[in-house]
């Protein structure tokens, strides 16, 4: 991928790259701590406290790493011939009886930050190093070949753990670890080994997957074994408008309006309830509530947003053949998002968290998970409740503001994830939904609809939608790709109408 079909990746940014800390780790042996961090921190545009954790170890461990090092040697000697390239991390010359040095007799040493030593043992590096060194250099020889193993800590920082007590626990675990020197006997089968896979690479036509532990360093993972699709930029060509009758939609009324009953006349609809209002709906339904387990003495409980999360990554998987979900309500699983939070942080309020963090802490996970499940491809309806504020202006007069029960911030940020928001409301014993934008009502959308009102039922607003569309193009969509097999009622024609197409997935790039 990277040499043949000239692939590129987005570079690594991720604080504890195996990649950069080896550099650094080299660069720190070879010259200076002080250089070894710089050339650290200047790979990442951002440096966070994880960063300092991984500057800390480097810190402590590059000394320790050049103490058991013998002195006078050469870094990064350059081996190169027609047939190979390769760099010797340290050359030195071998030394013999009384500490006397052995004319063009070398030893030769490789870094390497890793807890995995046994995975390196069997490594043909050191092998082919030796062989090329001394078939290029005529009259000169390797003696003994060994790798700089430096051990990794590798430990979490706790729920309930400040910043200051994990990095003295970093402390503690550095004091505990030792650098070593692993010798390795030479093997020429391993230079046979190598010569005979390049062979073959050079005349391989075909290249299938060879799936191993090494597939977790590699910086096409995700491309080769998961099929996701890294491109950027799209055909410069024009899209086709097409009608939509399927747009995200927020819908908020008052208490017992028929918010959830307007959602369920739509088909392959799942509702993500939090209120258990349920019984006036026929559409399937998950409870998202807090679950608790009592094993003996020990009572266990599952936050309604971890219930949520699941149900997220179920929906993630694309093993469904729901078309619609509904997040009913939408305001209450904000609340459950802050108590998760407040568990997490074992704080009481946000404003324990210090100025803003915890406030922000409870919008960015609540709205990166919103966001995650908007961008599966289904058509997302979510239902709350009004709040309902009168205002007096200087000159006297009232004025009544309507607006979902949530977060004016957050409610900001929700309109914009969808493309339609909507009050519905009851004028006697007739429910309606408002579309004309109003100042005093929240709501708006992508559409400009010909109508003030309409009755709260589906046919009505399939038709405004059409209505405000019109002129544009109605093209069928894909139905949703599901393994099935039709039956006797199923057919072609029945599957999906111009009247309420199919919305197809949508997938992110």
């Amino acid at each position: 991928m990277r040499y043949i079909d000239g692939l590129k990746t987005i570079p690594p940014d991720n604080p504890d790259n195996a990649l950069i800390l080896g550099t650094a780790l080299h660069t720190g042996i070879e010259k200076s701590v002080e250089k070894a961090i710089n050339q650290y921190y200047m790979n990442y545009p951002i440096i966070t406290d994880e960063h300092i954790n991984e500057a800390i170890k480097l810190e402590y461990l590059i000394p320790m790493a050049q103490e058991i090092l013998p002195p006078g040697g050469e870094f990064e000697v350059k081996i190169e011939d027609e047939h190979f390239l390769g760099y010797i991390d340290y050359l030195v010359p071998a030394r013999g009886f009384h500490d006397s040095v052995i004319p063009n007799v070398y030893d030769i040493y490789d870094f390497k930050y890793t807890n995995n030593a046994n995975n390196y043992k069997n490594s043909a590096q050191l092998h082919l190093y030796k062989y090329f060194f001394e078939k290029s250099n005529p009259g000169k020889f390797i003696r003994n070949m060994y790798f700089l193993m430096v051990p990794k800590v590798k430990i979490k920082q706790k729920q309930t753990e400040y910043l200051a007590q994990f990095r003295n626990q970093i402390r503690s675990e550095l004091a505990n670890l030792q650098p070593e020197l692993i010798k390795i006997e030479y093997n020429p089968n391993k230079v046979i080994e190598f010569l005979i896979t390049v062979k073959s690479l050079l005349e391989a036509k075909k290249f299938p997957k060879n799936e191993s532990y090494l597939c977790n360093w590699c910086e096409f993972q995700e491309y080769c074994k998961e099929g996701v699709d890294f491109m950027l930029l799209p055909e410069n060509k024009r899209r086709e408008k097409t009608i939509d009758l399927n747009p995200d939609m927020w819908i908020y009324a008052d208490s017992y309006v028929g918010k959830s009953t307007f959602v369920d006349q739509f088909d392959d609809l799942l509702f993500i309830n939090t209120d258990g209002n349920t019984d006036n709906t026929t559409s399937p339904v998950i409870t998202i509530a807090d679950q608790v387990t009592v094993e003996g003495r020990i009572t266990r409980r599952k936050f309604a947003w971890e219930v949520f999360l699941d149900v997220v990554a179920e929906l993630e998987k694309k093993q469904n053949d729901f078309k619609r979900i509904c997040l009913d309500l939408v305001e209450d699983l904000y609340e459950h998002c802050r108590l998760y939070i407040y568990d997490k942080l074992d704080i009481q309020h946000e404003q324990d968290a210090g100025y803003g963090k915890g406030w922000d802490m409870v919008r960015t996970e609540f709205l990166s998970t919103i966001k995650r499940l908007k961008n599966l491809g289904y058509q997302i309806i979510y239902i709350s409740k009004e709040i309902i504020h009168e205002i007096t202006l200087k000159n006297g007069t009232k004025i009544t503001t309507f607006r979902p029960n949530i977060n004016e911030k957050v409610a900001n940020v929700l309109a914009g994830t969808v493309d339609l928001t909507v009050r519905a409301y009851m004028d006697g014993e007739n429910r309606y939904l408002q579309l004309e934008k109003k100042e005093n009502i929240f709501g708006g959308g992508r559409f400009s609809f010909k109508v003030e009102k309409i009755p709260l039922n589906k046919e009505a607003f399939l038709e405004a939608l059409r209505d405000a569309q019109e002129g544009v193009k109605v093209k069928k969509e894909k139905p949703v790709e599901q393994e099935s097999t039709p039956t006797e009622e199923q057919t072609p024609e029945s599957e999906s109408t111009p009247e309420e197409p199919t919305r197809r997935r949508r997938r992110r790039v």
